[in-house]
């Protein structure tokens, strides 16, 4: 595992032009001080003593404290996370709402035994890693083979693909390296749910040093020992941008105590459910189950959402206050985790994910897979099983069992005009098709409460890019 902080330089454009150029805790103290001058920033800046920074900073930061953070939300600092488990990234990214970012994506990337953690790095209980360590190999051989069975129906079958037809008739290199991208981007997303969320991925992130104190209290208060090596690693990093927050930046008791009921929770809502409807067989899937609350703002009616999707032209045009207003909670009984790592990454609100297995997701969507790939789905079924029984221990290395086809339930808690979005981007071009189904059904259960929208929000096809 690695973690690296990159600076940000000024442009030779800013140079040219004799803007200033600060460090994120000088541009946070510069900021801060706007709420006791009005003089303007040119103002603030003669102040600053280019011989003595520090003293620029102290004089401001000394203040910062529960009634202070704000100011800590002005200092913008960029880590680059390196060989995390894709069980932590989701978890970083639950923790981390408002962060800028990408991670490695599994469309692009054939991934393979090099991406698997050592079972004793990441805390694996001595008796089972060996265990482990077969399971996660069986389950990237079943990757490996679902790989050539979608890669084969992508070339056999070309129009499942839905590549455009003057795409596959475009005889250009230019065109037939587009195809042949757009075939294994097809295999990649369907071959994907076999996949161990302890293989190792790649996550940048940008956001302000606050976030970032608040990321590692977190990390530093839980007991996986992957979390606390990477919450001291973005610490370490941490001290070269923002060195006087480090004093924030260590495990938290409310923290600990927090995750602890979590966990505990979990475990009691497992053994309920043992005595009432113990799932038997992990290796099917659970049925998603779709469902949608919507809380409207004062005033809002039919008439008023049809008007505030009047100008509505594109999915980062506007939208009226009337949506803006009204809170709508959706989601649903069972999802892959695969396409919860992608739900998990939209920026607004709440979103929830209750970590009991439901079921085990692979991609059926063509004739003839699920005999196919039968095989496969009762070694997958076998690995969720471990998630399940997991649950009724105390630790929390029962994660580390998860596929990304491994279903939870999971729910998001924004506004309407958010919700939309959301489910824009995620049918549109180059969704990928899972997920597009399922913000499908949460679109019909919107339409069914306010049929005249339907039209005016910009429901996609997921087509691929």
């Amino acid at each position: 595992m690695k973690v690296t902080q990159v600076a940000l330089c000024p442009t030779d454009a800013s140079t040219a032009a004799g803007r200033p150029a600060l460090t994120p805790e000088l541009l946070a103290a510069t900021g801060a001080r706007y709420s006791r001058s009005n003089d303007g920033l040119d103002a603030i800046i003669d102040k600053i003593d280019p011989q003595n920074l520090d003293k620029s900073v102290d004089s401001i930061f000394k203040m910062i404290d529960y009634g202070h953070q704000s100011i800590a939300d002005m200092a913008p600092v960029a880590m680059f996370m390196d060989g995390v488990s894709m069980w932590l990234a989701y978890h970083i990214w639950s923790l981390c709402p408002l962060a800028g970012g990408q991670e490695s994506s599994t469309r692009y990337i054939k991934l393979s035994s090099e991406n698997l953690p050592d079972a004793a790095d990441i805390g694996i209980p001595k008796p089972l890693r060996d265990e482990w360590t077969s399971a996660m190999k069986a389950a990237l051989d079943a990757y490996e083979t679902a790989l050539q069975f979608w890669e084969g129906v992508a070339r056999e079958n070309p129009a499942v693909t839905r590549i455009p037809a003057s795409l596959l008739n475009d005889s250009s290199e230019k065109a037939q390296k587009t195809v042949a991208r757009m075939r294994r981007n097809y295999a990649f997303d369907r071959a994907r749910y076999f996949l161990p969320a302890a293989l190792k991925t790649n996550v940048m992130m940008v956001q302000s040093a606050r976030a970032w104190v608040s990321l590692c209290q977190n990390l530093l208060s839980h007991p996986l020992p992957e979390a606390q090596q990477l919450g001291n690693l973005i610490r370490d990093e941490l001290a070269l941008a923002a060195p006087r927050l480090l004093k924030h930046a260590t495990a938290k008791e409310s923290f600990q105590k927090g995750i602890a009921d979590w966990r505990e929770r979990l475990y009691y809502d497992a053994v309920d459910s043992k005595e009432t409807d113990e799932i038997t067989d992990f290796s099917q899937p659970e049925d998603p189950k779709p469902h949608l609350e919507v809380f409207l703002a004062p005033f809002a009616s039919h008439y008023w959402f049809e008007r505030d999707l009047a100008f509505h032209d594109n999915r980062y045009s506007f939208i009226g206050e009337h949506l803006q207003n009204t809170a709508v909670r959706f989601g649903w009984e069972a999802v892959a985790f695969g396409d919860i790592r992608d739900l998990n990454r939209h920026r607004t609100g709440s979103k929830w994910c209750w970590l009991y297995p439901q079921g085990f997701y692979g991609a059926n969507d063509q004739k003839g897979a699920s005999e196919a790939l039968a095989p496969l789905y009762q070694t997958a079924g076998e690995m969720t099983k471990h998630v399940y029984e997991g649950l009724f221990g105390s630790d929390w290395t029962f994660v580390y069992w998860i596929l990304l086809g491994t279903q939870f339930r999971f729910e998001h808690t924004t506004t309407a005009d958010k919700f939309i979005y959301e489910a824009e981007l995620r049918t549109g071009v180059g969704a990928h098709y899972r997920y597009a189904q399922h913000l499908h059904d949460v679109l019909e259960l919107w339409y069914e409460k306010f049929p005249a929208t339907r039209g005016l929000i910009l429901e996609g096809s997921a087509e691929p890019e």
